[in-house]
């Protein structure tokens, strides 16, 4: 099997630009490719995963990856999927964000002399003559038809400012230079890079005379349409100070029925011919697919320590509940306390298990908590310091979620 084959066959592929032509390239040369990373965060999350996995299939297909760190278009902020304007960045802030991102790239691509680069678009972005771009590049694009792409439209009855209806032509000449310096000839990215993508193809055609390819992979999201990676304490990290490797396997555990196949052919390197067995797995079967997705991303992200560990704590908890040493914990400090006690739904709220006093109410109200394996009753329900110093307390929202608390 290929891996234009097998990239379809896990359903990766969303979009291209010319299937025969990518086909052919991908299965008879050694294709330089690129992804764009914009360095909005100080860690790469879920929704960067998937890009990487394709990264790493292609590469070890003897493909040339190279990860351009959006150092220049964070400037700027795409407006795909979003109802308003991206949060300004300093070059101080983007500069270390993707300083962050190039460290954890380095666990999923090999970016050892020849075999793949790392980039930042700041380098030619930062410099740019405004007037001198407008001439080169501006007037190789259609206002009327950029309107009309879907990163446009959906924003256009919000407002759209006139700094972000730039970042369509940075992010195509992107690809532009790319295709001068590198000799990189396609661009990938998630679905919703679509626009993006084509008009970078049809710039350098119109520039240079020559045809590059663009494609486009599908996004991670459930069985509904909902983009995965989003807990209640926000999103899931791929760095461990933000996610704990604990949390990160506890999430992937989770994923509702419907989607354990799906994620098994997007995110792991389980080799197609098991997923596809597994696929009329049921009950108690489908919750051994769920550990062995919630393994292997883990095992990806955080190594295979830490995997073991999350394995094992998981395990404990679902058959006896009493393994808490790999379990996300919180330390209290004598500023939580008030009168030597703290309140339960102040201590939801600083475990991270409610994002409000209210919200934590409700699943009290509602039967979800319980400390100790004592179900809570009561939302004024309070622990004092003496209590949680002698042993810590657990306490467990719903099912599967577990925390423990300690001074």
């Amino acid at each position: 099997m290929t891996v234009f084959e097998e990239l379809k066959r896990r359903g990766l592929i969303a979009q291209m630009t010319n299937e025969e032509k990518i086909k052919e390239k991908l299965e008879s040369e050694k294709v330089t490719f690129y992804i764009g990373f914009d360095a909005t965060a100080d860690s790469l999350h879920v929704g960067h995963f998937l890009q990487l996995m394709v990264m790493s299939h292609l590469q070890r297909a003897g493909h040339r990856p190279i990860a351009l760190l959006g150092t220049g278009t964070t400037m700027v902020g795409d407006p795909t999927g979003k109802t308003d304007m991206r949060k300004m960045l300093t070059k101080e802030e983007i500069n270390h964000n993707a300083q962050c991102f190039q460290r954890q790239m380095s666990r999923f691509v090999d970016f050892s002399e020849g075999n793949a680069k790392i980039l930042r678009n700041g380098d030619w972005l930062l410099n740019l003559n405004y007037l001198d771009f407008l001439r080169d590049v501006g007037v190789h694009f259609s206002v009327n038809r950029m309107l009309t792409a879907e990163c446009f439209k959906t924003r256009l009855e919000r407002g759209l400012s006139f700094l972000e209806f730039n970042y369509m032509l940075m992010q195509s000449y992107d690809f532009l230079r790319l295709f001068e310096d590198e000799g990189c000839t396609m661009e990938l990215g998630g679905d919703d890079q679509w626009s993006n993508i084509i008009n970078g193809v049809d710039l350098v055609r119109r520039v240079k005379g020559e045809e590059v390819y663009g494609m486009t992979f599908t996004l991670l999201t459930t069985k509904e349409g909902k983009k995965m990676g989003k807990t209640e304490k926000g999103a899931v990290w791929l760095d461990a100070e933000k996610t704990s490797p604990y949390d990160f396997f506890q999430y992937w555990r989770n994923v509702d029925d419907a989607d354990v196949i799906n994620c098994l052919k997007l995110i792991t390197f389980v080799p197609i011919e098991e997923i596809e067995a597994m696929e009329h797995w049921e009950g108690s079967e489908l919750n051994k697919a769920k550990e062995i997705l919630a393994y292997e991303v883990t095992k990806l992200v955080h190594g295979k320590e830490e995997a073991d560990k999350a394995l094992a704590a998981a395990k404990a908890l679902f058959s006896a509940g009493s393994d808490d040493a790999n379990m996300p914990t919180t330390v209290l400090t004598d500023a939580d306390f008030a009168d030597g006690s703290i309140g339960i739904t102040e201590l939801l709220v600083k475990c991270g298990l409610a994002k409000s006093k209210g919200e934590g109410r409700r699943l009290i109200v509602q039967g979800g908590i319980s400390v100790d394996d004592e179900k809570v009753g009561d939302p004024m329900a309070a622990f004092t310091q003496t209590l949680i110093g002698e042993k810590g307390l657990i306490i467990k929202k719903g099912k599967k979620v577990f925390h423990k608390v300690t001074l």
